[in-house]
């Protein structure tokens, strides 16, 4: 079987899920912020919404759908059609779930799913690539820190490429493997660890777009 036949089939988890939140009040005079991921960036998403109060009106689209499901492509662009608003800033992740895909079918994939990423935003945008958290035990059928690493570098080589930030999640939470509270998601502590870093990332590129173009170069 070809790798784009392999690409194409569904390998779906014992349970599927999307969230999705918009500001109760978005001010149209703020800029839109998006947080793209699954249920750990869903886990930081308050703080960082609390850390841009003023800033920035910040979406959430967290999601159980993992690069190489041909699905994730749709579901992006629904979220899209449904609040109707292009993002200055898109701060995204992927790389905890579908452990039924293998990581030649998660590098194949990634390429088509920045793209769709990248249709959210506006010509002068930003998107802050969200490196996989460590696992706190490697699981027999699931999660495993080898793998998760592997990702974190197809991702790593691919984000570069294309000129997109880095957020180091990974690296800043090997400095807090203390502050799990279970095997792959962190307690409030660590959320808010998280969140902060996000929005101090996020919070500067916003100021760099809101540069003139000659000094933004």
């Amino acid at each position: 079987m070809s790798l784009a036949a392999q690409d194409a089939a569904k390998i779906p988890e014992e349970i599927e899920w999307t969230w999705e939140v918009r500001p109760a009040h978005a001010d149209a005079k703020l800029p839109n912020v998006l947080l793209l991921g699954d249920s750990i960036t869903r886990n930081y998403f308050p703080e960082v919404t609390q850390d841009l109060t003023g800033v920035a009106n910040v979406y959430l689209m967290a999601s159980s759908t993992c690069v190489g499901d041909p699905r994730i492509e749709h579901q992006i662009a629904e979220f899209a059609t449904m609040e109707g608003v292009r993002f200055q800033v898109v701060h995204f992740n992927n790389g905890m779930h579908g452990w039924g895909y293998s990581e030649a079918q998660y590098k194949a994939a990634f390429p088509a799913f920045m793209r769709t990423v990248r249709a959210l935003t506006l010509e002068s945008s930003t998107l802050i690539w969200a490196s996989t958290t460590p696992v706190r035990i490697d699981k027999e059928v699931g999660p495993t820190n080898a793998r998760v690493d592997e990702r974190n570098k197809i991702a790593l080589a691919l984000i570069t490429s294309a000129k997109i930030s880095l957020d180091d999640q990974h690296a800043l939470m090997m400095e807090h493997r203390d502050l799990y509270k279970d095997d792959i998601h962190f307690n409030d502590a660590g959320s808010k660890i998280q969140g902060d870093q996000a929005a101090a990332q996020i919070r500067a590129a916003l100021s760099m777009n809101r540069l003139p173009k000659a000094q933004a170069r």
